[in-house]
Formats: C-alpha cells, sequence, structure tokens
C-alpha cells in the first residue's frame, strides 16, 4: 500500500510510451477520460471505533484508487482499502487543501475518497468538498465528463455520546460548536443563548482544546443566566476509543477542567431528568398516553401519523 503525505503522483515526467507499455500502464487515455465515471466518495467513519463503520462505507473505501484524510482516520480506515489504494495523508487545518486535492484527482479519472470521522455531513469534509468544488467551477453531475460527489453516512459524535449518556436527545435538540476559530465568538454566543431561551438540548462540539481553554467556562456562565443550575449535563468522553466513558452532572457543577477536544457536552432542557445513571429526555409518549403500571394518560388517536426517527 503505498503512502504520501503531500503529493498525488511520483516526482519526474511521466514515464514514456515504452515505459507504459512495459509496466502494464492502465491509466485511461484522453478519450477515455471524457467519458470515464468519475467519482469522489466522502466517507464518514462513524464515532464508536473500529466496529462502527458501516458496510457502505467499508465497501465504498474498498472501491477507492486513492484515499484522502486525516492521518488518524486514515490509519481507521486501512484495514478497509486495497492494497495498491494510494494513501494521501495530511494533518489537522488542511482541510481545503485536502479537498482540492482529492477532487483534483477525481477529475483525472481515478475514484478517490475523502475520510472524516464521525458522519462526513456533520462538521466535517462534506461540506469542504461541495465548497471547494463549487469555487473551483467543476462540473458535478453523473453525464459523462462529470464528477459525481457521493457522501456515505456514518455515526456521528452527538448519537454516540447520547447513546453514552442514555436518551437526552428525543425530543428537540440543537448542535453548538464552540470553536471560533471559523465562527466568530459573538455569533457562537447569540446561538447559545438563543438555544437556552428556545428550551433546546443543547450538544457542544468542540467545547475545550490546550489553544482554546476559555470558551467553555465563557458558554457556561451564559448558561447559567438563563437555565437553572440543576438542569442536567452530561459529558461523553473518547466514545469508541479506550477510555470511553460518560459522565452526569448538572450546567452548575460542569467543571470545564474536566473536558477537552475528545469530550462531547450536552446540557439538557427544561424536562430533562436523570434516572438511575441515565440523562433522559422525555419526548411526551408518557405524558399523552400513559405507561404500563398505572401511569395515567390521554388517549390515543386512533390512525395516527408515525413520526420520523433517528
Amino acid at each position: 500500500m503505498r503512502s504520501s503525505s503531500a503529493a498525488c503522483r511520483p516526482d519526474g515526467p511521466p514515464p514514456g510510451p515504452e515505459a507504459q507499455e512495459q509496466q502494464g500502464d492502465l491509466r485511461p487515455g484522453p478519450d477515455e477520460l471524457l467519458t470515464a465515471p468519475r467519482e469522489l466518495l466522502v466517507v464518514g467513519l462513524g464515532s464508536r471505533g473500529p466496529g462502527g463503520v458501516t458496510l457502505e462505507a467499508r465497501e465504498a473505501l474498498g472501491r477507492a484508487d486513492a484515499v484522502f484524510g486525516y492521518r488518524l482516520y486514515l490509519e481507521q480506515a486501512r484495514p478497509h482499502l486495497r492494497p495498491d489504494a494510494e494513501i494521501m495523508g495530511s494533518g489537522m487545518t488542511a482541510e481545503t487543501r485536502r479537498a482540492r486535492e482529492a477532487l483534483a484527482v477525481s477529475m483525472e479519472g481515478r475514484r478517490c475518497a475523502v475520510v472524516s470521522g464521525g458522519d462526513a455531513g456533520v462538521y466535517a469534509m462534506a461540506g469542504v468538498v461541495y465548497e471547494v468544488a463549487a469555487g473551483m467551477g467543476l462540473p458535478l453531475g453523473t453525464a459523462p465528463g462529470e464528477l459525481k460527489i457521493t457522501v456515505i453516512p456514518g455515526t456521528p459524535a452527538l448519537c454516540a455520546g447520547a447513546a453514552l449518556l442514555g436518551a437526552p436527545l428525543t425530543h428537540d435538540f440543537c448542535c453548538v460548536s464552540l470553536s471560533d476559530r471559523l465562527t466568530e465568538w459573538d455569533l457562537i454566543r447569540r446561538r447559545l443563548e438563543m438555544a437556552a431561551r428556545a428550551d433546546f438540548v443543547i450538544v457542544i462540539y468542540n467545547p475545550r482544546s490546550r489553544g482554546r481553554d476559555w470558551q467553555l467556562a465563557s458558554a457556561r456562565e451564559l448558561l447559567l443566566t438563563i437555565l437553572p443550575g440543576s438542569t442536567p449535563a452530561g459529558l461523553a468522553v473518547r466514545c469508541g476509543r479506550e477510555g470511553e466513558r460518560g459522565i452526569l452532572t448538572t450546567l452548575a457543577d460542569l467543571n470545564p477542567e474536566d473536558v477537552d477536544m475528545q469530550t462531547l457536552v450536552v446540557v439538557g432542557n427544561s424536562s430533562t431528568f436523570v434516572y438511575r445513571g441515565a440523562m433522559i429526555t422525555p419526548r411526551g409518549y408518557v405524558r399523552k398516553y400513559g405507561a404500563p403500571g398505572g401511569a395515567e394518560g390521554g388517549e390515543a388517536e386512533p390512525e395516527e401519523e408515525t413520526e420520523t426517527e433517528g
């Protein structure tokens, strides 16, 4: 399995016709490239470790000629890659370059994959790929000469974290990232304030890192001006990795020092409660329909439409 940190091809001029024939070069010619299918796969690896990679993601990774991604995610994807797949690793903050290189190689007729942790469309690479493709003016679609971008979903961190804590997302919730590297802090504060006043359960991504060590404390102070200090809160730590654990606390007792970039913070709403080690946000079924064992509730309506779940 070949590996590269940046370049998409070996250095130096391409081999001549005789050398290509001797090496059994199978690269498509100019005429073939006009009609060859072009596809870029954006693959979410999930948030449950190696066992959380879906069958669809494994199949997609097994079809890729070249794979681009953050080095940590490439290691997670490695068992599902072809032995001859070319690996293009890069570090954090290289997202736009990674997307541009993958798009360029895909337009040459090679099937490429870009890997992301969690779900590729949640704070991850799918949006970057589409944004860069638009900026490059690439012809997207399924017609000859166009590029088809296929996003393969994975289990997002918010779902893995919620499962670790109990059932805190059974009613309306929102996600807010505390990273102010790409979003102004004033806007983040406004979103947090509006979410709290609207009684959403709040899932906090990117709560704290070595370079951003004050945002979570500031967010907590803001939320305490709106929500009771007794509001249940949960920390989902290292989901799907060694040392995975869920910590239940309250908004008043939430200690930012216990949190890092491998932690997801969940702040409950006015209905959220804790029972026997589980953080629970009721959907309203028991209140309306009652529960076995004597709990009272309203009469069920006949032929009620089935609501979307998950």
